[in-house]
């Protein structure tokens, strides 16, 4: 059964991902991945969440699985990252490139800090 609950959130992630990505980077006329990095900041607040809220009890591993397994699985993105950070650096914009790297990673450790902390405080 494990198995089906990250089946299903990774179903929701990888398209929320997608609409996601779109709607954000239609919004943004630069070279900079602004949709991957908002997937990403999410889904590290997303998981965070998830993970403090099992550690104190408030969720169950079943909401691990499928929300932090699967759907932040799916909806978050090292290789489009890795991907888009390599297309900056190679097409000559090298400080968009190092700012990818650094503002990911700020954005997703601060999010999962939070959101770890947020997700304990749902324990009580």
């Amino acid at each position: 059964m494990n198995w089906l609950l990250v089946v299903v959130g990774g179903a929701l992630g990888a398209p929320l991902r997608y609409l996601t990505d779109r709607a954000v980077q239609a919004r943004h006329d630069s070279g900079f991945p602004w949709g991957t990095l908002t997937v990403n900041a999410v889904g590290s607040v997303v998981l965070g969440v998830v993970t403090g809220a099992v550690a104190v009890g408030a969720a169950s591993d079943s909401v691990q699985l499928l929300v932090g397994t699967g759907l932040c699985g799916a909806l978050t993105t090292y290789s489009t990252f890795s991907y888009e950070t390599l297309r900056l650096a190679e097409t000559g914009q090298r400080l968009l490139a190092g700012a990818n790297v650094a503002v990911s990673v700020l954005v997703a450790l601060g999010g999962v800090t939070a959101g770890v902390a947020l997700g304990r405080g749902l324990g009580g």
